[in-house]
């Protein structure tokens, strides 16, 4: 009989032991190469529709987005990366929705996948892009933010400078 580590590990294996490129996974692969860039005071807090994805002890949340320039079920064309900044009304806290509108995070990081050819691979930390963004400096009644002004808010880093351009963020936000 087979045990629950026994299906995890083999779910993992099957999931991610070969190269990745769909976005129903790209969420949680960003999150754990975000959580081994970052300082380990950051605690990784993420789970379903939780409101932010890191907490610092200072209490800075953080909100990570992820897009993708090559996507599975694109067979014509480039996709043009964006990334949800919407304002929330409300939060689950304790399995209840709660009423708090606004963005739930002090800082967003965006990350990109900018790999087009065949070596593209959501695993590899090397392919990743950042543009960590206050969130003070996001546009107010923006939903969605693309490229271009992702870039006009914040220089790309790589995963090497993620943990400084997050604390830049950090002791921006207070």
């Amino acid at each position: 009989m087979m045990t629950k580590e026994d299906i995890i590990s083999k779910a993992a294996s099957t999931i991610f032991g070969k190269p990745l490129v769909t976005n129903v996974y790209r969420s949680v692969i960003v999150e754990a190469i975000i959580n081994a860039a970052l300082p380990a005071e950051w605690k990784w807090c993420s789970a379903d529709y939780f409101e932010y994805d890191f907490v610092h002890p200072d209490g800075t949340r953080l909100e990570v987005k992820q897009s993708a320039m090559k996507q599975t079920w694109q067979t014509v064309g480039t996709p043009r990366p964006q990334w949800d900044i919407a304002e929330r009304k409300t939060v689950w806290i304790d399995n209840k929705r709660v009423h708090a509108p606004g963005r739930n995070a002090d800082i967003y990081v965006l990350g990109l996948h900018e790999v087009t050819d065949d070596t593209a691979d959501h695993r590899e930390p090397e392919q990743w892009r950042f543009f960590v963004v206050p969130t003070f400096s996001l546009p107010l009644a923006s939903k969605k933010i693309g490229l271009g002004p992702a870039r006009r808010l914040a220089n790309p880093v790589d995963v090497v400078g993620l943990a400084y351009a997050v604390e830049t963020a950090r002791r921006q936000a207070y």
